[in-house]
């Protein structure tokens, strides 16, 4: 039987990997919280790795407040970099399979294309820059592993975008959304299964890829299709404005593009409508 750990399992990632780690009775799941195993410790991460067998490691554990982190890299830049570092170089030793995800936000957002993973990385804010520190850390320690950049991720759980439009529209606040930037919602559900898939497949496939839910949208394009799923357009008063003051740097394009994930894995995408009308249906049943 496979043994999985997941770090940052109280994270909206490491919980939808929970939810969907039902649909595979066969694997083992070690869930660790930021209590249980603060990766920012090597001696915490190499007492875990003593202790257990693991075939896998899904590191779900990150920094991600974009806004925050240009006021805390130091803290980012541990989470993100460090504590990766640490994560990588026990994997090695201990001869386990490393999932690491990364962002879009490693580039510019200059081009007009989607990016591929053989485009120039360039970040522009602490987050980008941490998280591109973190993809380096893993290629430079870490022979067996794969990265997966991915984009504007959200989910029934958890502090996002999502969840942030449906409480202030059941609050009757007037939303104001940019359309300066353009890239695509990614249902976090959608991120865990993938990430499921690859270790029952037993992939070694190993490498850096982009992976998000298909088609691409500005951040007012995501707010209304909320709002239109969660049947509240008429009710709440939406506006769209080309700026939008951010404390962070945020690139204008971050649509990233799949062909090199589609080519190696037989793994369905759906486009990013689809899934967030699922997770709307879901929240509304639950």
């Amino acid at each position: 039987m496979k043994q999985v750990l997941v770090t940052g399992a109280n994270g909206q990632l490491g919980r939808c990997i929970a939810l969907a780690s039902k649909q595979f009775p066969k694997v083992t799941f070690h869930f660790l919280d930021r209590q249980q195993l603060d990766i920012t410790n090597n001696g915490e991460i190499l007492e875990v790795f003593k202790k257990n067998t693991f075939d896998y490691c899904i590191n779900a554990a990150a920094y991600t407040n974009v806004e925050q982190a240009e006021k805390e890299e130091e803290l980012a830049f541990g989470v993100n970099a460090e504590g990766v570092k640490y994560l990588s170089q026990a994997c090695q030793t201990f001869g386990v399979v490393l999932l690491h995800i990364s962002t879009d936000y490693v580039f510019d957002g200059k081009k007009s294309e989607p990016y591929n993973e053989l485009d120039a990385t360039n970040p522009i804010n602490v987050y980008g820059t941490s998280k591109l520190a973190g993809e380096l850390a893993v290629i430079e320690n870490c022979e067996r592993y794969f990265i997966f950049r991915t984009s504007w991720l959200y989910s029934q759980f958890g502090h996002n975008f999502l969840n942030t439009i449906i409480k202030k529209a059941s609050e009757g606040a007037s939303l104001t959304i940019t359309t300066e930037q353009t890239g695509t919602p990614t249902n976090a559900n959608d991120l865990a299964e993938m990430l499921l898939h690859i270790i029952t497949s037993e992939s070694e496939a190993y490498g850096l890829y982009h992976f998000s839910n298909k088609g691409k949208a500005t951040w007012y394009d995501f707010a209304e299709a909320i709002l239109e799923f969660t049947q509240q357009i008429d009710t709440v008063k939406l506006a769209k404005t080309d700026h939008y003051r951010t404390f962070a740097a945020r690139p204008k394009n971050s649509v990233l593009e799949l062909i090199k994930f589609k080519t190696k894995f037989n793994i369905e995408m759906f486009n990013w409508k689809v899934s967030l009308k699922d997770t709307v249906k879901y929240i509304k049943n639950h």
